[in-house]
């Protein structure tokens, strides 16, 4: 890696994209010399290729919270500030570091004043990185792709007047989140605020039997209050013991600027019948449906259907 640096930092061409994923630095893994070299050398590059660099990829990295700082202001040395637009640090921490709670963190992302997308982990937001976004990055911010797993701290507390006060800052703002086996109602409610500007929503589990997820109060009482602007819904939880047919489609009335539906669950061909009925009736906007039903009969509606359709 150090041979690849320095060839590209003597290069003449200018260096506008850089994406390094999975370099997996977790001190508990690497040799505490070989990555300590790496990451001086990679900091000198960064603060080399900093007035050009446009984009930046660190995904999986997973160096210390003091480590990773120190990389992102690196990209601010020469300037004081940073006009990259677009960094994806999602995973970039060492696992579960409540981020949030950082000051150094702050003040790193402070130097960012040209943000137009940013990937990152839940562990990281909070009032203060919120009101750090309006203040130096909310004429250009358009993406927040925000991962958020279940070994990741995300108990903190975010005001909804931090999202509204951003979401007003940035009218192009469009949130995408993806969960990762945060299942349980009550995290969600903490996290999906009705003043966040959600665009898409991944919800998923591999834990199948997970007693603890019920999708019904989801459904029903959380992603509605997002109809306004959710485009894009993937669930994937095992239903045998809750089977939300009527509420499923209700969601797809009651959000009318869905156009993409991904479920991995059971269900039955009736009430995917009148889901597609609905969309050839015009009452949802449904252009893209992926499901998994019970079993597959004759049936005119799916026959009929105008769009990509993937039954599994």
């Amino acid at each position: 890696m150090r041979d690849r640096l320095s060839r590209l930092g003597e290069c003449n061409s200018r260096l506008v994209f850089l994406s390094i994923e999975y370099l997996g630095l977790d001190p508990l893994i690497q040799e505490n010399v070989t990555r300590a070299q790496f990451l001086k050398n990679f900091s000198t590059f960064l603060k080399r290729m900093s007035k050009q660099l446009d984009s930046l990829n660190l995904k999986g990295a997973r160096v210390t919270l003091e480590e990773g700082c120190e990389l992102l202001h690196s990209l601010s040395c020469l300037t004081n500030e940073s006009s990259l637009s677009e960094i994806g640090v999602d995973n970039f921490f060492s696992l579960h570091r409540p981020v949030f709670s950082s000051a150094l963190f702050h003040q790193t992302m402070a130097k960012f004043h040209s943000l137009l997308i940013l990937t990152f982990n839940y562990n990281c937001i909070s009032d203060e990185l919120l009101n750090t976004l309006r203040e130096h990055s909310a004429h250009s911010l358009c993406t927040l792709n925000i991962q958020c797993h279940i070994h990741d701290p995300h108990g903190q507390v975010v005001r909804g007047t931090s999202w509204a006060n951003l979401a007003k800052r940035a009218p192009k703002l469009r949130v995408n989140f993806f969960f990762e086996r945060v299942t349980k109602h009550d995290h969600l409610a903490r996290i999906l605020l009705a003043e966040m500007p959600v665009s898409s929503i991944s919800l998923r589990s591999y834990s199948f039997r997970d007693p603890g997820w019920r999708m019904r109060r989801t459904l029903t009482n959380l992603l509605p209050a997002s109809w306004r602007v959710l485009q894009e819904l993937t669930l994937q939880w095992n239903n045998d013991r809750e089977l939300l047919d009527d509420e499923l489609l209700q969601l797809t009335l009651s959000c009318h600027r869905l156009f993409f539906l991904e479920v991995w669950a059971f269900l039955s061909v009736t009430p995917v019948e009148r889901l597609l009925q609905n969309r050839a009736e015009r009452k949802c906007s449904l252009a893209t449906l992926k499901v998994r039903l019970h079993g597959i009969t004759e049936s005119r509606n799916l026959q009929s259907w105008k769009g990509p359709l993937e039954i599994i």
